[in-house]
């Protein structure tokens, strides 16, 4: 029985074919599918106001000490000048080799005292560098309930944005004035609780993410849900929250470049063989053999102009050199009317038909990734195509070559795996198809790309 995933990946012929045919799915959020209809849910972030709890589906790590600060410029690619608390800045780090291996939001608590929130590769990522580390730091984990089941999380974590969201929110404040600038955090008190904000949104809205400790969690969101009431908030399940990324321009799990090279080998034998790096998988069209294909660079996620040289961390001889190379776009693809419904007609008719596309988020892996194709060449990938229902078409976002990324370029999308899909239990029996798509910007929304990151 394999202990680590270094030792799991020796049972399989490539980390491909482990990652590819794995049985886990797509992302969890555990909360309720809806709690009316997601329609109108995904609807309220841009007509009314929209309340996400936000306190279970991400991993939180605390990293402590007199050397937090500079712990975390060891590892992350951002600038830390001036960071410390009430400090908060979306945290990016790669391998040697100046692959992502994640990102994620860090919120410096006190000057000594961070915490980290996001999906779980980066989490683990950061605990282990400090514990191999000479530098003065600790690490806490608080895991993200679907693999802490038993135990409450620290704190809860509610998000509320949308046209009415701070309205509500200064309504329910009995505090100070809140900061709402962008990226910005600050403070609220509501019914009685003291929590802390951050200037945040996720549907690329305006609003605020507060948290406090999670046994005040009820009374806090009893209170927003009562002042809401009257501003047509409505809270999102799984369902909506899951189009929440799309919208707002973020690639949520590029697959963590940890899988191959010497450099990572001490990671991968630090993680147990049913951690979510080892067990968690890939789905859609594109199906290399050799994992390093996936492997994605800051410049293709779009935080090349977050990438600092005014430090040492780990990667930054590799990006020196990459900076200097033609590197993939980030676009909006949103795809065609008649093709997707030639997708939901053959699930009508024989079988196998097309790939089953969920509503509202077609992806069914935790890292989907599907070709993006132009005279029936590669030329970048897709991932999470999404319904939205405020844009009422399907989109998802995707990496292209940059002298295609302009608005209107048609591409084409092979949606599906090939051979009938992959062992993937989840994955039925199906054929491929190509799906037309167009060129859009990130966010797709006007008002998002304008407004959202200058909130005063």
């Amino acid at each position: 029985m394999a202990e680590t995933l270094e030792e799991r990946l020796k049972g399989f012929k490539s980390p491909s074919e482990m990652l590819q045919n794995s049985e886990t799915g797509a992302y969890v959020f555990p909360i309720a599918p809806q709690y009316t209809n997601w329609m109108e849910e995904v609807r309220a972030w841009r007509e009314t106001a929209v309340l996400l709890n936000q306190s279970y589906h991400m991993t939180d790590l605390y990293v402590r000490g007199p050397d937090a600060v500079k712990f975390l410029s060891t590892v992350g690619v951002n600038s830390f000048k001036n960071f410390g608390r009430n400090k908060s800045k979306q945290l990016i780090c790669v391998n040697p080799d100046g692959f992502v291996i994640g990102d994620g939001i860090i919120f410096g608590l006190e000057d000594d005292e961070i915490l980290y929130v996001g999906r779980p590769p980066l989490a683990y990522w950061l605990a282990y560098q400090a514990e191999i580390s000479d530098l003065d730091v600790t690490t806490e984990f608080d895991i993200r309930s679907l693999e802490n089941t038993d135990k409450p999380r620290k704190l809860y974590r509610f998000e509320v944005q949308g046209p009415n969201a701070l309205n509500i929110l200064n309504e329910v404040n009995e505090g100070g004035e809140l900061t709402s600038k962008f990226f910005n955090m600050g403070e609220i008190t509501v019914a009685g609780c003291k929590a802390r904000t951050l200037s945040h949104g996720m549907g690329g809205a305006q609003g605020l993410e507060l948290w406090g400790p999670y046994e005040e969690g009820q009374k806090v969101y009893d209170r927003l849900m009562e002042a809401g009431g009257k501003h047509g908030m409505l809270r999102a399940g799984a369902r909506a929250y899951s189009c929440a990324a799309m919208e707002s321009g973020w690639i949520p799990s590029p697959l963590p470049a940890i899988y191959t090279g010497e450099a990572m080998k001490g990671f991968r034998e630090w993680l147990s063989a049913d951690n979510f790096l080892s067990i968690c998988s890939v789905g859609g069209s594109f199906q290399p053999d050799n994992v390093e294909d996936y492997y994605l660079t800051p410049w293709d996620l779009d935080y090349g102009r977050v990438v600092k040289f005014d430090h040492d961390f780990i990667g930054r001889e590799a990006l020196e050199k990459m900076a200097e190379q033609e590197h993939r776009t980030k676009i909006t693809l949103v795809w065609d009317k008649n093709d997707v419904l030639k997708i939901f007609a053959g699930l009508m008719g024989e079988f196998p038909g097309p790939k089953l596309m969920e509503m509202p988020a077609g992806h069914y892996a935790a890292h989907p990734y599907d070709q993006v194709l132009l005279d029936g060449k590669l030329v970048g990938f897709s991932t999470y195509p999404v319904y939205s229902a405020n844009e009422r078409a399907w989109i998802s976002l995707a990496m292209i070559r940059s002298d295609l990324a302009e608005n209107g370029t048609k591409l084409d999308i092979l949606w599906g795996e090939k051979d009938g899909g992959t062992k993937k239990p989840h994955v039925e029996q199906h054929v491929q198809m190509t799906v037309s798509a167009e060129v859009n910007p990130w966010p797709i929304h006007a008002a998002s790309r304008s407004q959202y990151r200058a909130q005063k």
